[in-house]
């Protein structure tokens, strides 16, 4: 049966591992164990490391001291499983020419405890990069646009790619022009920050949205201006039109959509199926008014499921058992956040209504009886 040939598959492959692994005498065996008892990496794992770097006795040594290294610089079993996994030859490193000199320079610039398996982790290439003319150039111009180390690992820690691609011939041009288009320096370092790959665009396609945007009076002083060049820049022409029109067909008017644009850049980022969704909620069961959408389009970027239902069904309890205001508006009881939200309308009124915070953390019945 085709249920049964993943299943049958793996068991040859568990029976050929054990067979490998029992013949003592073979150096490929010793070795392949050793994968597995010095790395923790699962037999499989050991036996496709083994066989592609043909392990022996003359470069064993080195992936111990390979192996010594890391440990000795918080990498757990599990980090160097993964690590291996990702970038096998990192066992054939030369850890006094390569992986010291590395090492030394990103804990020097932040990247101490866990940060630093964490940062190798997420770009293992970063290895295979030359500390003098790649990675510590990115990390001068880095810095020199984020002001600061702190930011600098916050970056990196999102985006690790940034110290493998030539920063002076991808990003810079873009910055200058973001720079001489007026945009303060602490809002580009916001944008590398918040999205780094809305500054590795052509050059073109960032004067065609920065020029867009300044066609439909955002000033780049303004602090909603990175946010509508973040999504603007990413959304083709086509897209952007296609975006548009789904709109239209849910009544608005490109009038109205532009303009919660401006207010709130995020909304055209939306997929059309989330926007759908949370307008039928809103009208057909919330019962809001469709300018009351309009005028705050932050909430569509709201999770209905996490968000807006738990607190419409405790707001409509409390209602009902006449605890809060009728005239309580529920627009601005959606926006208020999460710990005012819990304290004022969720733990006030905890043992008054039995099962409410059930209700509010989605576990409970949507309908109560009054009190």
């Amino acid at each position: 049966m085709p249920n049964h040939v993943p299943l049958r598959s793996l068991l040859l492959l568990s029976l050929i591992q054990k067979r490998f692994l029992k013949t003592s005498a073979s150096p490929s065996s010793f070795n392949v164990q050793y994968l597995i008892d010095s790395c923790g990496l699962p037999s499989l794992l050991a036996l496709s490391t083994y066989q592609k770097l043909q392990l022996d006795k003359k470069n064993l040594p080195n992936a111990y001291s390979v192996l010594q290294y890391l440990k000795a610089h918080d990498f757990s079993n599990t980090h160097i499983s993964k690590l291996i996994d990702k970038y096998p030859r990192v066992l054939q490193v030369r850890v006094e020419s390569n992986l010291k000199p590395k090492f030394d320079f990103f804990t020097e610039n932040g990247f101490v405890g866990q940060l630093l398996p964490q940062l190798i982790l997420s770009n293992p290439s970063v290895l295979r990069r030359a500390l003098d003319s790649q990675i510590k150039p990115c990390f001068e111009l880095l810095n020199s646009l984020l002001g600061c180390k702190e930011n600098l690992v916050v970056a990196l820690k999102r985006a690790s790619w940034l110290l493998t691609v030539n920063l002076k011939v991808v990003i810079q041009p873009n910055v200058d022009l973001l720079i001489k288009e007026g945009l303060p320096l602490d809002r580009v370092a916001k944008l590398i920050l918040w999205q780094p790959r809305a500054v590795l665009q052509k050059m073109d396609r960032m004067v065609y949205a920065l020029h867009a945007l300044k066609s439909m009076g955002l000033d780049v002083e303004d602090n909603i201006f990175i946010h509508a060049l973040r999504v603007r820049i990413q959304l083709p022409e086509t897209t952007w039109k296609k975006k548009i029109e789904g709109m239209k067909s849910l009544q608005w008017s490109e009038e109205e959509i532009l303009g919660a644009f401006k207010r709130y850049p995020p909304i055209l980022a939306l997929s059309e199926k989330k926007i759908r969704s949370s307008m039928d909620f809103f009208i057909n069961t919330m019962e809001l008014e469709r300018q009351n959408i309009i005028a705050c389009p932050l909430f569509l970027g709201y999770s209905i499921d996490k968000r807006v239902r738990p607190r419409y069904n405790v707001i409509k309890v409390l209602k009902s058992k006449k605890l809060i205001s009728r005239d309580k508006k529920m627009t601005t009881l959606l926006t208020i956040n999460e710990k005012n939200f819990l304290t004022n309308y969720v733990s006030r009124y905890v043992d008054v209504v039995p099962g409410l915070l059930e209700l509010y953390m989605g576990n409970g019945k949507t309908k109560m009886k009054d009190s």
